[in-house]
C-alpha cells in the first residue's frame, strides 16, 4: 500500500506539474514510518523559464547574437570585374550611379567579413552621405580624385582606403589592371583598431511574411547610359537572381548567381556634383537625405513605397502608401539608387528583357523609358568615355 500511495502521489505532482506548465518536479518521502499506511509526499514545482527573445541584424533580419563591426567597401561592377569576390557575404549592396552612366557597389559587410573582397574601386561624393547612416564604419576604397580629399577627410568614417596604406590590399595577377585590385576584410578591419561602429538600426524592418497589396514582379531592370541591371525572381530560391550588363553576376565562392531576398528601388534627384575623372566625365551627386518615392520587391511582388531619411545621421524609413512599415525579407538586401526622372521596368511574367531594350508590352509597368540601346556591351565597348571612365 506504501507503494502504490508514493506512486499516486507523484502522479498527482507530475499532473499538476504540466497544467501549470512547470518542467520539474521535485519529490520528498519521508523516512518510512513505524506503524503507517502512508507517505509524506512533497512536490516541489519549479515555474518554466520564459525564453530569451533572439537578437537579429538590422541589416539583414537574421539572427545575431551581438552587434558586429561594419566594413563597407566599394566596388567595381561591370562586366572585366566579374566574379566578384565576397559579394554573396555583404549583409546590404548599394548601387549608384557614377561617371558616364556606368555604376559602381557599395556592400555593407558585417555578419561576414571576407579575407577576400574585391575588385575594390574608388570613393565618390555621394559615397559620404550614404555610408554616414551607418555611423562611424571602416570604409575601404582604392582612391579619389585629389578634389574630393578634404571632403573625404571630414566624414564620420574611419577611413581604411589605400590611400592611407596598403597593408590589407593586393594585386591579383590572374586579372588585368584595374579589375585585379583586391581587399583582405578582416586585415581592413584590424587597421581600424575597434573605433568602427556595430551594427544599429539604420531603418530597415524585417518580417518573413509578405504584406497585402503587391503586384506581380517576376523581373525588374534597371537601365543607365552604359550600364544595366536585372532581377530575375526565382521561385524554387524565393529570391532574385542579380543580372548585371546582360550577364548573371557571380560570385569566386560559388557557381550560382548572386541572390537578392530583397530589391529596394530608392528613386533620388540626382545633380552634377562639381566633380568629375581626368577624361571630362562629370560625377552626379545622389541625393539619399529628404524623402521620396520607390518600389519595394520581394517574394515575387512589387510595392510602391515613401521613403524618409531625415539627415545624414539617421537611417532611410520605408512605408507602404497606407503609412504602415514595408517589411524587407531577411538576408541580404540591394538598394538600388536610380533617378526620380528614370523609373525601372517591372515585368509580371518571367519574359526575357533584352538588356538596354525598353518594351510596352502589357507585362510592363513604366512611365518613362531611359535612354535605349541596342546591348550593353555595344555601349561599353563603343564609348570612349565610358572607356576612360572605368579606369577609376
Amino acid at each position: 500500500m506504501l507503494t502504490k500511495a508514493i506512486a499516486l502521489a507523484v502522479a498527482v505532482a507530475l499532473a499538476t506539474a504540466s497544467a501549470a506548465g512547470c518542467t520539474s518536479v521535485q519529490v520528498e518521502t519521508s523516512p518510512t514510518p513505524t506503524n503507517t499506511s502512508t507517505a509524506a509526499v512533497t512536490a516541489t514545482l519549479s515555474p518554466t523559464p520564459s525564453p530569451s527573445a533572439v537578437r537579429t541584424s538590422p541589416l539583414t533580419g537574421l539572427p545575431e547574437a551581438a552587434p558586429r563591426p561594419i566594413l563597407i567597401v566599394k566596388l567595381d561592377n561591370t562586366r572585366n570585374a566579374q566574379p566578384h569576390a565576397g559579394l554573396a557575404q555583404a549583409d546590404v549592396v548599394f548601387v549608384e550611379e557614377v561617371e558616364w552612366g556606368l555604376n559602381r557597389i557599395a556592400a555593407v559587410f558585417s555578419s561576414t567579413i571576407p579575407k577576400r573582397i574585391g575588385p575594390v574601386r574608388s570613393a565618390r561624393i555621394s559615397d559620404i552621405d550614404l555610408v554616414a547612416q551607418f555611423g562611424q564604419p571602416a570604409f575601404a576604397f582604392s582612391g579619389a580624385q585629389h578634389k574630393l580629399w578634404p571632403a573625404l577627410e571630414a566624414a564620420s568614417f574611419i577611413d581604411v582606403s589605400a590611400n592611407k596604406g596598403g597593408t590589407g590590399y593586393s594585386r591579383d595577377a590572374d586579372r588585368r589592371a584595374p579589375y585585379n585590385y583586391f581587399a583582405d576584410g578582416t586585415t581592413l578591419l584590424k587597421r581600424a583598431d575597434g573605433k568602427e561602429s556595430g551594427t544599429a538600426d539604420v531603418g530597415f524592418v524585417f518580417s518573413d511574411e509578405s504584406p497585402p497589396g503587391g503586384r506581380p514582379a517576376a523581373i525588374v531592370k534597371a537601365d543607365w547610359p552604359y550600364a544595366a541591371m536585372r532581377f530575375a525572381y526565382d521561385p524554387a530560391a524565393g529570391t532574385y537572381r542579380v543580372g548585371m550588363d546582360g550577364h548573371e553576376a557571380i560570385a569566386e565562392e560559388t557557381s550560382q548567381a548572386q541572390q537578392a531576398s530583397t530589391v529596394v528601388i530608392q528613386y533620388v534627384d540626382q545633380s552634377d556634383s562639381g566633380f568629375g575623372d581626368r577624361g571630362g566625365g562629370h560625377t552626379p551627386l545622389l541625393k539619399t537625405t529628404g524623402t521620396g518615392t520607390g518600389v519595394v520587391i520581394r517574394d515575387g511582388q512589387a510595392w510602391d513605397v515613401r521613403w524618409s531619411r531625415p539627415d545624414e545621421g539617421s537611417g532611410t524609413t520605408w512605408t507602404m502608401l497606407d503609412g504602415t512599415p514595408m517589411p524587407f525579407r531577411p538576408g541580404q538586401q540591394w538598394v538600388v539608387l536610380m533617378n526620380r526622372k528614370t523609373p525601372v521596368t517591372i515585368r509580371s511574367a518571367p519574359t526575357p528583357v533584352p538588356d538596354g531594350t525598353a518594351s510596352s508590352s502589357a507585362g510592363a509597368a513604366r512611365s518613362s523609358s531611359p535612354t535605349p540601346m541596342s546591348t550593353s556591351e555595344q555601349a561599353h565597348g563603343a564609348a570612349p568615355s565610358a572607356s576612360t571612365a572605368a579606369s577609376r
